[in-house]
């Protein structure tokens, strides 16, 4: 990515490639969580594989930044349509013994792509050209597509009621009521520290009109006391949305700290992001173990532990005389936090919800990850854009991004306590 955004002279930008991604998923989400539990999960997959593919062909066809992120928010739109689709066949499919270890095999299923991914897609950028990186994509996801849809289920749910489909409408505005927020409040902040006068004000309108517009759309597609961390499944949704801002919020913007500050190539840069890859999928694994007797709020208390260290110790690896390969142990031992603490969130949300209930808890969930990824990268790249220095010495601006997100991953740490079941009346 800080090839594409060089190439296209959007460097200033360069997070909104990232976080328009995450800003169209929270609508398929919303979307896909009310469809799949009335009609099954067959539509929204098939939808949502036509959007990603499409979406990347444009993104590798574009001639501007501008169509690059059009192609951003296409793909991003499908790609909520997915995950929550996911959720509810492993919901259907198997028992609630069984899926710790589901969710740590989805894990797993990224390690390949995630180990070999960012080193090619680095080469490809490199020495052939950025755009195939986004357009060799689409044809890889063909053969495992065949043999997915012909095994899901239509119509495997009752025809949703008048008053469902009312409901259903209702979300669906709330969604696009999020996602128009949070554009308006990415737009407001980015465009803040670079205005003065009466063009400074209007952003502070804007950005504090998309805050409202953001948080009154979220209220009203997750549980109630969901923001203000009612013990069990609404805490749950909630620090799914810190752990997820947290963590991206500092990802996206590492292989641009490596190129710009210590001088790597795309190649070595890419390289360093499988530590994250490594790490994930150990925390992961260590989570599906049968047997460790340890309370499953206790590994989101853990994992934030860990995310909040890891990301203190990044900052060393900013400048010399520490070699920038020193982001690649941080971020692996990061990632560790996250591969404990995601996958336990997802356990945790299918644990606590009612029969009929799985997708749009499990909406709920991916919303909050998604909203919290786009805050993180958008304030992220906010700060990016207003204090970046045109000569590209922005060590002291890397080094307040890490330390910001370490303090909040070590807050979300205490708030991870409140994830424990409900408490039973006597």
């Amino acid at each position: 990515m800080p090839l594409v955004a060089a190439d296209l002279g959007a460097i200033r930008y360069y997070g909104l490639a990232f976080s328009i991604f995450l800003t169209t998923s929270l609508l398929g989400v919303v979307v896909s969580g009310s469809w799949s539990d009335a009609r099954g999960p067959l539509w929204p997959v098939r939808l949502g594989l036509l959007l990603f593919g499409g979406g990347l062909l444009g993104s590798g066809l574009a001639p501007s930044f501008a169509v690059l992120l059009a192609g951003r928010a296409v793909a991003g739109a499908g790609g909520g349509l997915l995950i929550v689709a996911i959720y509810v066949v492993i919901a259907d499919v198997y028992p609630t013994a069984l899926q710790p270890r589901i969710f740590s095999l989805l894990s797993a299923g990224w390690v390949l792509p995630g180990l070999i991914g960012p080193v090619v897609a680095g080469w490809l950028a490199e020495n052939v050209s950025w755009r195939a990186v986004f357009l060799l994509v689409p044809p890889l996801a063909v053969p495992p597509t065949l043999a997915l849809l012909p095994r899901l289920r239509a119509d495997h749910r009752r025809t949703p009621s008048d008053s469902a489909q009312v409901r259903n409408g209702r979300r669906w505005l709330a969604g696009v009521g999020l996602a128009a927020g949070v554009l308006l409040l990415q737009w407001g902040l980015g465009a803040l520290a670079r205005s003065s006068g009466t063009r400074r004000g209007l952003m502070v309108v804007a950005a504090f009109g998309g805050l409202l517009l953001a948080g009154a759309g979220f209220r009203r597609l997750v549980p109630a006391g969901t923001l203000t961390l009612r013990r069990g499944l609404p805490t749950v949704i909630t620090l799914r949305g810190l752990y997820s801002g947290t963590f991206f919020g500092v990802e996206a913007f590492i292989p641009l700290m490596l190129v710009t500050e210590r001088g790597m190539s795309a190649v070595e840069a890419g390289l360093v992001l499988t530590g994250g890859t490594l790490g994930w999928t150990a925390g992961s694994f260590v989570q599906a173990r049968p047997g460790l007797g340890v309370p499953r709020h206790l590994f989101l208390v853990s994992g934030a532990v860990i995310l909040g260290l890891a990301e203190g110790l990044l900052v060393f690896a900013v400048r010399p005389p520490v070699p920038g390969w020193a982001a690649f142990g941080c971020w692996a031992l990061a990632a560790v936090g996250m591969g404990l603490a995601m996958s336990s969130t997802s356990v945790l949300v299918l644990r606590y919800s009612e029969t009929g209930q799985e997708g749009r808890n499990s909406s709920a969930l991916q919303l909050s990850d998604s909203l919290g990824g786009t805050l993180g990268i958008g304030l992220s790249g906010a700060a990016f854009a207003a204090w970046h220095r045109p000569d590209g010495s922005d060590a002291m601006l890397f080094t307040g991004i890490w330390l910001t997100f370490a303090a909040v991953a070590l807050g979300t740490a205490v708030l991870a306590f409140r994830a424990r079941p409900p408490a039973v009346p006597a």
